[in-house]
């Protein structure tokens, strides 16, 4: 049986919620943990009610830590939301969540798999990793797997094609200090420099960095591409797909959790790919690294295994 349970049921939590119940997922039972257990009643009639005209029959259920136990996967969506034009103000509050939940999670003697949403999505993720009694492979976060599909998206765009035919992957920082791998990039197997100059890959790459602070300024908040980002990654590990998708996953030379492409599956990160890079990207790469790292060690000086 496969047991999710969501940690953090605001927008992005119902949003991911309501795309297991209505999407085909290997999805059992659906746990639903927050502090506003009223609120949480009426979203699981809500849901509940939606169950005839699904192709799935998930059960969904207000529950507490407790829950974590035998849970398959715990997915992490809570924090404070996004308000700036960088991902990193909201740490220092978001650690203290973090230094609270994990503790609850490790109590209920959870040993499966995490995937963390919240942001500073790299270095919440590290932090998760940090206070969870877990192995790293077995915590990862959504990473830059919906920046690359934003990307994939307005290059469709600009080029009238699909964006399931682009091949390209936005890297490093889930924030400002992400890039395309445009070196790597190509459509029907050609580089990506047939179809788009300097300056217009250029463009979309701002285009893609900047999208989620467009979407904020408009609506307040995103949710519906993480959400399904989010169910991406959990059909995935609970298929055990072995497919490859962008996510933050642990860089081991460089004690930092970072976004590149993983081979994904029901052990959580079965191996990085390493990407050849031209000198201009690794030097791009070494940046966002570094500024994880900072903000890592602004919050916690003594890292795992120190």
């Amino acid at each position: 049986m496969n047991k999710v349970v969501v940690i953090g049921c605001g927008k992005v939590g119902m949003a991911y919620i309501y795309a297991l119940v209505n999407q085909l997922t290997p999805v059992d039972e659906v746990i639903m943990i927050d502090i506003d257990h009223e609120k949480l009643e009426g979203e699981r009639l809500d849901l509940c009610h939606t169950l005839q005209f699904s192709s799935n029959h998930i059960e969904v259920k207000v529950g507490d830590y407790k829950d974590c136990k035998d849970a398959t996967l715990i997915v992490i969506t809570a924090g404070i939301p996004q308000s700036s034009h960088d991902r990193l103000d909201d740490l220092k509050q978001n650690n203290k969540f973090y230094q609270e939940i994990l503790k609850k999670i490790n109590a209920s003697g959870f040993q499966g798999i995490l995937l963390i949403a919240s942001n500073p999505l790299d270095v919440m993720t590290y932090l998760a990793y940090h206070y969870s009694n877990l192995p790293a492979n077995r915590v990862l976060g959504t990473g830059t797997s919906l920046d690359t599909s934003r990307l994939s998206y307005a290059i469709s765009e600009k080029l009238g094609i699909s964006p399931k035919s682009v091949s390209a992957y936005v890297i490093g920082e889930h924030g400002n200090s992400q890039f395309v791998a445009w070196s790597q990039a190509s459509i029907a197997q050609q580089k990506i420099d047939r179809f788009l100059t300097k300056k217009e890959q250029t463009a979309l790459e701002d285009a893609t960095r900047n999208a989620a602070y467009e979407i904020i300024k408009r609506k307040g908040a995103t949710y519906y591409g993480i959400a399904m980002a989010l169910l991406r990654i959990t059909n995935a590990i609970l298929k055990d797909e072995e497919v490859i998708l962008p996510v933050s996953n642990y860089d081991e030379k460089n004690d930092v959790y970072v976004s590149t492409p993983c081979i994904l599956n029901k052990s959580g990160v079965k191996s990085r790919i390493y990407m050849e890079l031209s000198k201009e990207e690794e030097a791009k790469l070494a940046n966002s690294i570094k500024i994880i790292q900072d903000a890592i060690q602004s919050v916690l000086p003594k890292k795992k295994g120190s």
